[in-house]
């Protein structure tokens, strides 16, 4: 039932854009492989091999981590309306930093916030869809306001602390280079 793909075209790109929550997973080495839910207005297809998205500070930042030091990044869409459907996304990856050139020309296109700490490009190199048929259906309720909430409360210098204190590594000890250089 899987079909695979050289890149996105039209129909999976509005299915993407249909999500409310995608999962991104990485990992490298010998460590932790990484699985994070993501959600709010974070996802953009930038052309049928490039997608981007806005990561929001969080706990940790194993994807930046991981991506420096493996570069694979796995994305996956599930549908959990009445139209079953599973879309991976397989690739390579690189986060860009606020600090970076490329910021300028990506962070537009996404909501502006506070707590927005660094974007993810991926060069898809396989696209792959499945059935879907046993993922359970559930109702989109709305976003949770928690975490900009959050980030607004601490501020500019307040994230700039949390950054450093908690998102320089991953949980197994990899840079993750956010704010150096």
């Amino acid at each position: 039932m899987a079909q695979f793909y050289d890149s996105l075209n039209d129909k999976l790109t509005t299915f993407i854009k249909e999500q409310h929550i995608f999962f991104v997973a990485s990992g490298a080495g010998d460590g932790r492989i990484n699985l994070s839910p993501k959600g709010m207005d974070t996802f953009r297809v930038l052309d049928g091999n490039r997608v981007a998205f806005m990561n929001l500070t969080g706990s940790g930042n194993e994807t930046a981590a991981h991506l420096l030091a493996d570069g694979r990044l796995t994305i996956m869409f599930c549908s959990f309306t009445e139209k079953p459907l599973i879309l991976r996304l397989y690739g390579h990856g690189r986060a860009v930093h606020r600090r970076d050139a490329e910021w300028a020309e990506y962070a537009p296109l996404f909501p502006d916030s506070v707590g927005n700490r660094n974007i993810i490009l991926m060069e898809l190199e396989s696209v792959q869809t499945s059935c879907g048929f046993a993922v359970p259906f559930y109702e989109y309720v709305g976003e949770r306001p928690l975490l900009t909430e959050w980030a607004e409360n601490r501020g500019e210098a307040g994230l700039q602390k949390y950054w450093a204190e908690k998102n320089q590594v991953s949980i197994d000890g990899l840079p993750t280079k956010l704010l150096v250089d």
